[in-house]
């Protein structure tokens, strides 16, 4: 089940927003039934596009709450823990790599030597994946406490809003709230908000920008000229934020609705100055399970100039591999790695003598880079890369308004301004306390005018959602 669709919004939210603040009102705090009712609701959630596998999800639950509690009891837990990891592993590595390991086999043979796998990857495996295994990881270091109720670990695990596409949630983040937590009227409204926003950023912007992206790059390549491979590349860099980070919006609105508090996932990552910073804002939830439980480990920074940058192509390489069952992710990890140790070898001191060209030189790589997460034959990445570093030699082929219409254009300039640029000027304070502009951008902040604008982009959102028959999230797959 999408957030952007219907269903959800029309049918699956009000209802169990309805029977949860029933049982609130009833009980008069957070009791055993409003858990239950979340946990029913999120298996539902999930059984609703891929019943089967919810009993692969449920499966996994087990498995990790059975190895919370033995890791407590017995003083032997690295080797627990070590079987805890390969558990997780395991399935995550059949569902989500086998087919890939054995296309890989075939083509070092040259021919069919190993029979592919007919298996469908389960939607959100490598979310839950990764949070079952940074509760383990947690338990057998001290920092949380195992969970005795299997239905609370449950709840944690398969809880709907972050379920499918993250944020990924630290167990110790949340161990409290499950039991304690409370919905205040402005902590409602404060996440209904914050999820019509991110509807709208998904559907009023990354939707359309999808609708020129898919349009070019399914075209034979002899008709992409230059300046298509340019405008392609640039929806979607675009479309992949607005959709990734719409997403995280509503899954963090979502919670609060429900009285959780989930971390931030994204922070203006096309705002940065350096492949390192925009690491530092983009996915932030991965990004700190990778330097958490893999970059600190390996020994971080602290073994020397070497090691850190081993340490550093291990989590690129691990990042890459994780987006996805294809070498064109471990190929767009390793660039950034690449990018990455670059910058740590000095290119950074050049960096930060010029903010605008620090700019550019960041968000021109993570555009280039984005071409070989879009297109899975690297061969052909590679063209679209040559065709936007030589524009003027390919000159020939469609016409650029056959392609992309004006809305396409209107939408990518709307993109553009709300990615972070006003926003980053406004919590810079470079704007003086007393202005204009600040004190009418502080009235604005929960006022009536932003309710009725919050109503008009959910109206146009739904409007657009019964129009569009493209709709499905990007990370959905991952």
């Amino acid at each position: 089940m999408l957030f952007s669709s219907i269903t959800f919004l029309w049918l699956f939210l009000p209802i169990v927003l309805a029977i949860y603040f029933l049982l609130l009102k009833i009980f008069g705090h957070v009791t055993f039934a409003a858990n239950l009712l979340l946990l029913v609701a999120s298996l539902f959630f999930y059984a609703w596009g891929e019943p089967i596998y919810v009993v692969l999800m449920l499966g996994s639950i087990i498995l990790n709450w059975l190895m919370g509690l033995w890791l407590s009891r017995t003083h032997s837990s690295r080797a627990i823990l070590a079987l805890a990891c390969a558990g997780n592993l395991a399935i995550l590595g059949y569902f989500k790599y086998a087919g890939m390991v054995i296309d890989t086999l075939n083509a070092l043979c040259g021919k069919v030597v190993f029979a592919d796998i007919n298996v469908s990857l389960p939607i959100g495996i490598s979310f839950f994946t990764f949070q079952s295994m940074s509760y383990v990881i947690d338990v057998y270091r001290g920092e949380c406490t195992p969970q005795k109720n299997v239905l609370k670990l449950a709840l944690y695990i398969s809880f709907f809003p972050q379920l499918i596409a993250g944020p990924i949630v630290k167990y110790k983040d949340v161990a409290d709230q499950i039991d304690n937590r409370i919905v205040t009227r402005a902590i409602f409204a404060s996440g209904v908000r914050r999820f019509e926003y991110g509807l709208a950023k998904k559907v009023l912007i990354a939707n359309v920008l999808a609708l020129g992206v898919d349009k070019i790059y399914s075209m034979q390549m002899g008709e992409v000229t230059g300046l298509l491979a340019w405008t392609a590349s640039l929806m979607y860099t675009f479309q992949i934020y607005y959709d990734f980070s719409g997403y995280s919006d509503m899954a963090i609105g979502l919670g609060r609705m429900f009285g959780f508090k989930f971390r931030e996932n994204f922070n203006y990552p096309y705002t940065a100055l350096s492949i390192r910073e925009f690491w530092r804002r983009w996915h932030m939830s991965l990004c700190a399970w990778f330097k958490d439980y893999v970059y600190i480990p390996l020994g971080g920074n602290r073994a020397g100039k070497l090691k850190t940058y081993r340490n550093l192509g291990i989590v690129f390489f691990l990042t890459g591999l994780w987006h996805g069952a294809s070498w064109n992710f471990v190929v767009w990890g390793i660039l950034h790695g690449l990018v990455s140790i670059i910058e740590r070898l000095g290119a950074d001191r050049y960096l930060a003598r010029n903010r605008l060209l620090s700019w550019l030189y960041t968000f021109l790589v993570v555009n280039f880079l984005w071409v070989f997460f879009r297109v899975t034959d690297i061969g052909a990445a590679a063209s679209y890369c040559l065709r936007m570093l030589l524009p003027w030699q390919y000159m020939e082929g469609s016409g650029f308004f056959e392609v992309v219409d004006m809305e396409m254009l209107v939408v990518l300039v709307l993109a553009v301004l709300g990615m972070g640029i006003i926003q980053r000027v406004w919590e810079s304070h470079v704007l003086p306390q007393r202005s204009l502009i600040r004190r009418a951008m502080e009235a604005w902040q929960g006022s009536l005018l932003e309710a009725v604008f919050c109503v008009l982009l959910l109206l146009l959102s739904i409007a657009a959602l019964a129009a569009s028959t493209y709709n499905p999230f990007i990370y959905f797959r991952f």
